[in-house]
């Protein structure tokens, strides 16, 4: 069962999982260097410790308690209990959402773990902007995708923002990096696998197209600015548009891949 702490003193070495949480380039050392994240929020929290990941300690404004009562109750983590107005000097924004925790991370899975029995994935390259890469996370795993592969540039979707978009379901959906950017596509294939990269290419087909037919499926997107690479654009089985109003030639990253995915899973 988890202690619960009463904490007054916004400087207690004691949190300092919790500090500057505004500041992404610290956050991305610190957590690196301490092999950890953080979980935001009574769902997320609930959702990340149902996941299997181990929390650090937990941080909670008193009106919190008892909604997470269950989950506290079964860890043997610290719960730092303190007002909201102390919590926000600490992390340095307000959290209206009442609950932080901070939860060990874990080795990531090797590829051959995560597409095991995948049928449909979602390759990301370079896709930077953590917000972009829950709300593809949250997509993926609404409109049941199996696993997600992340070239090596992307964002990181245990980073808290990330996190928070994906509502969680970056812990339910398998995840991992690719250890070899440059054959990502062709190895896939091998796998039997149908890349399918989202592209302006002149040899695009509408994406209903692209899928159908199709039993093993992978959907391949690029970066927020350029796109995807030539390499990977030319690597994909089939390279695929959604078509659009006149005048508008592509959507975010996050849009397309919902729609994308809508499509793909009533192939």
């Amino acid at each position: 069962m988890a202690r619960l702490v009463e904490i007054d003193d916004p400087a207690d070495p004691r949190l300092v999982d919790y500090r500057d949480l505004r500041d992404v380039e610290l956050r991305k050392n610190l957590e690196a260097e301490h092999g950890l994240f953080l979980a935001e929020g009574e769902k997320v929290v609930r959702r990340a410790v149902e996941g299997g990941f181990t929390p650090r300690s937990f941080l909670m404004a008193p009106r919190w308690l008892d909604g997470l009562a269950d989950v506290i109750d079964r860890s043997d983590a610290p719960c730092y209990v303190l007002s909201e107005a102390l919590a926000e000097q600490v992390t340095g924004f307000h959290v209206h959402r009442g609950a932080l925790a901070s939860l060990e991370r874990r080795p990531l899975p090797s590829p051959d773990e995560v597409l095991a029995d995948a049928r449909s994935v979602l390759v990301l390259e370079d896709v930077v902007d953590h917000t972009n890469v829950g709300a593809i996370f949250r997509s993926g795993a609404a409109l049941g995708f199996d696993a997600v592969l992340l070239a090596p540039r992307c964002a990181d979707p245990l980073y808290r923002r990330s996190i928070k978009v994906a509502m969680g379901t970056v812990f339910a959906v398998p995840w991992t990096r690719l250890p070899d950017w440059h054959d990502a596509l062709p190895s896939l294939s091998a796998r039997g696998f149908t890349t399918v990269a989202l592209t302006l290419a002149a040899d695009s087909s509408p994406i209903e197209e692209a899928v159908a037919g199709v039993d093993k499926v992978a959907l391949v997107l690029g970066s927020e600015g350029h796109g995807l690479s030539s390499r990977w654009e030319q690597a994909a089985d089939r390279r695929a548009i959604i078509p659009m109003a006149e005048g508008v030639d592509s959507l975010n990253v996050a849009a397309a891949t919902a729609v994308a995915c809508y499509v793909t899973a009533r192939r």
